[in-house]
């Protein structure tokens, strides 16, 4: 039941991860259409931004229900206490990750810097998993220290879109503020299209991801 419950989970977190950013990624080509009203790209920003949190979600949980699902199937020694722990820290990065977006708190506040350190802490631990540098890592069947360096990748990934997006929020400031203009319509595009491939580069290790989970080569 336990084994059937993860697996569903793990799932959802894919198909939630991958459709939420494909949505993410069709508002973006009407948020940089000059072509469309001022209004109508506020408001596929609004959709955006709320899209948004369902892949941010999903990357968050992939790592409780994945490592879950290695524990329950075996491949990693992980009791209820250490299982317990790793769960308390996904929700409470969840949880933090949804208050950096209801409340939206700038990018100098210790919440978005709690979250950053999380993130980089995170790909350091995959990276740990993946060339064998924990004890237990040995252990672990080859393709899921290839999921581990995955995740550890797109993670990263979404910290170079962030990197790519620091110019959007003041130019979609000046749309809304001022209405659309060539210089307005150069900042947003030029930032969006810096973003997108890195996340068509999310979306090929997501399927890559996929596949070894259920290949699950040795």
């Amino acid at each position: 039941m336990d084994l059937a419950l993860f697996t569903l989970l793990h799932l959802l977190v894919f198909v939630y991860w991958l459709g939420g950013d494909l949505g993410v990624f069709y508002s973006s080509t009407i948020l940089t259409n000059p072509k469309q009203p001022a209004a109508a790209r506020i408001a596929a920003a609004q959709v955006l931004a709320q899209v948004d949190m369902a892949p941010r979600t999903a990357m968050i949980l992939t790592l409780p229900t994945g490592l879950t699902l290695a524990a329950l199937k075996g491949w990693l020694i992980l009791g209820p206490f250490s299982l317990a722990l790793i769960w308390t820290f996904g929700l409470i990065w969840l949880v933090l990750a949804w208050v950096l977006h209801l409340r939206h708190v700038g990018p100098t506040s210790l919440a978005r810097r709690a979250d950053l350190a999380i993130r980089w802490a995170m790909i350091a631990v995959l990276a740990i998993l993946a060339l064998n540098l924990w004890p237990q890592a040995p252990a672990l069947p080859l393709f899921l220290k290839a999921k581990c360096a995955i995740l550890a990748a797109t993670i990263l990934c979404g910290l170079l879109i962030r990197r790519a997006l620091v110019r959007f929020g003041p130019a979609f400031g000046r749309l809304v503020q001022e209405g659309a203009s060539p210089e307005v319509d150069q900042e947003i595009a030029r930032a969006l299209d810096e973003s997108r491939p890195l996340v068509v580069t999310i979306w090929l290790l997501l399927l890559a991801a996929a596949f070894l989970g259920l290949a699950k080569p040795l």
